[in-house]
């Protein structure tokens, strides 16, 4: 078997959800992180934008010798995902189709709601693979742009007057059009799982698109060695605010340490 490391990127905090999943899934597997958060949000930025930046990420990553790399970020995954295939002999996994797989599994009125980065409600990307697997699925998609920096701002607690009402003007639509499932399609946004829930109502089922992704990656990536892996994290900017929130974002004790990279040094072409 391949004992050698998994990269996982994403624009900042948010991908911190699919490592926690890792974590607790693939314990003995060694994880090399990245955010992105000098340049933190993607979502807002054009394709072109988010190609060459996700190229760098990628860059950066594959100077460790990585096995595979989990892109734990909506808006690359479903904007560059099949040019960063291309460019890349070794796996590339995004959040998008394992995410589409479990949202299918588990609605039961075919009523499916995706929420997102501006990027990744532009692609279509979600909507696009859930007919594919089902033409007759019923979708709303919604851009929900303050997401991301609430979250990162420590804003995501059910009780948080202010995320509450951010929550209302972005999701009545969605919870009046009777979906059952919704896509969480910024690994952000599991950290506002618990006040999305309660205004969506119980009985609607949230998918964590970063820990599909690491259950997908689960499948063919695990280390023959029964050992406790260990995980490096890099960033871009501000290590020390990046060492404060990972614990929220990890959900358990971090002693993270981040390491500081100029990923701007790296080639804006093919990684």
């Amino acid at each position: 078997m391949d004992n050698r490391a998994i990269g996982v990127f994403d624009s900042g905090l948010g991908g911190l959800t699919a490592v926690r999943q890792m974590h607790r899934i693939m314990p003995n597997e060694n994880i090399i992180y990245f955010g992105d958060t000098g340049r933190v949000p993607y979502g807002s930025r054009s394709r072109k934008t988010v190609l060459q930046y996700a190229r760098q990420d990628v860059a950066f990553l594959k100077e460790h010798d990585i096995k595979a790399i989990v892109i734990a970020c909506g808006t690359v995954s479903s904007q560059v995902l099949g040019d960063i295939k291309t460019e890349n002999s070794i796996p590339i996994i995004g959040v998008v189709e394992p995410t589409c797989y479990a949202a299918m599994r588990l609605t039961k009125n075919n009523r499916v709601g995706i929420i997102g980065t501006k990027g990744t409600i532009r692609s279509g990307a979600y909507e696009a693979k859930l007919h594919t697997l089902d033409p007759s699925v019923h979708t709303i998609a919604r851009a929900c742009p303050l997401f991301v920096p609430l979250v990162e701002n420590g804003r995501f607690l059910p009780d948080d007057r202010v995320t509450q009402l951010v929550i209302e003007e972005y999701l009545t639509e969605i919870r009046d059009f009777g979906v059952d499932t919704l896509i969480l399609g910024c690994t952000h946004y599991p950290l506002l799982r618990d006040a999305i829930s309660r205004f969506m109502g119980e009985d609607v089922n949230l998918v964590d698109s970063g820990a599909e992704a690491a259950d997908y990656a689960r499948r063919f990536l695990t280390s023959a060695e029964q050992r406790q892996g260990c995980t490096e994290y890099y960033v871009s900017d501000d290590i020390d605010s990046f060492d404060a929130y990972a614990e929220m974002f990890l959900g358990e004790p971090a002693g993270v340490d981040a390491h500081l990279v100029d990923i701007a040094s790296y080639g804006k072409e093919n990684g």
